[in-house]
């Protein structure tokens, strides 16, 4: 296997100087210009020779040469047109013997369908504005991902890895639990990042379990989970009016479903909003 080679800090400033790129809030770029952090997320991706990977806002590309050697395909999105000329280039500079590896998507994330070949992992330093939608849109989009990995804002991935009963415990927690295990892996100071955001990051692994997905209880599940937050201070009988009409009605599916009416989204795990859902769905 062909070792990773890593951009320093200077490189990837003289690359953006050269594209005359500078990182926007807009599109929610902050660059790892740190070796050690881009290292530490390749070997926390659980990367082998058969993995295709899909990256998110590869950038300047240091994440991206860091996988190439480990994989069999990176398949890099990218919606500024600047970086994803510039990326092949990149490669071709640094690795030549892996530019083959590599497939280049000009695209927003989000407006993805379709890929050339199927992705098995998600690894990515994704844009703070965008990180659970995208993780959200691409675990329904592409059911051969087995793995997420993802550099996020830390509250975000605090939000994401959170269980029941804590106050930040919500949507995203009980839907990535629809797809799998979620844990927050590590934490990552700001100053690895150009530019330097106010708040520190979390890497979160999502490894897929739900293997058997089913759209309609899925839509019916993220329907109730929508409505149990929607007003999150109050109790199941009132939020899910949305669901099931009156609370009245809600009483009765709550009991059919072994729940308490009295209780609030915050308290219910995945198997309790599982069993809400399939009565919705009777």
């Amino acid at each position: 296997m062909a070792e990773s080679v890593l951009l320093g800090a200077a490189q990837i400033r003289e690359l953006a100087a050269l594209l005359e790129v500078t990182p926007t809030k807009k599109l929610g770029q902050n660059f790892v210009i740190d070796p050690n952090t881009v290292s530490r997320i390749a070997n926390e991706a659980h990367l082998n020779n058969q993995d295709v990977v899909i990256e998110i806002g590869p950038g300047l590309g240091s994440l991206t040469l860091a996988m190439l050697p480990q994989v069999a395909k990176v398949v890099a999105v990218e919606i500024d047109s600047r970086l994803a000329t510039q990326l092949p280039i990149t490669i071709q500079k640094f690795t030549p013997e892996l530019s083959e590896r590599l497939v280049v998507i000009e695209a927003d994330a989000m407006q993805i369908k379709e890929l050339p070949v199927k992705p098995t992992k998600l690894v990515a330093n994704l844009p703070y504005n965008i990180s659970v939608p995208v993780v959200l849109y691409l675990l329904e989009q592409f059911p051969s991902i087995q793995e997420v990995l993802v550099l996020v804002q830390l509250e975000v991935a605090q939000r994401m890895a959170a269980k029941p009963g804590n106050k930040i415990y919500g949507v995203p927690s009980v839907k990535l639990a629809w797809y799998g295990k979620v844990q927050l892996v590590g934490n990552v100071g700001r100053n690895v990042f150009w530019p330097a955001p106010n708040v520190d990051s979390g890497l979160v692994r999502i490894t897929r379990i739900n293997e058997n997905d089913s759209t309609e209880l899925r839509r019916k599940l993220f329907k109730v989970v929508d409505s149990a937050f929607g007003q999150r201070r109050k109790t199941l009988r009132s939020s899910l009016g949305a669901v099931f009409g009156s609370g009245a009605q809600v009483d009765l599916a709550l009991a059919k479903a072994g729940i308490d009416s009295s209780l609030r989204g915050e308290q219910l795990d995945l198997a309790a909003f599982l069993a809400i859902a399939k009565v919705a769905s009777d």
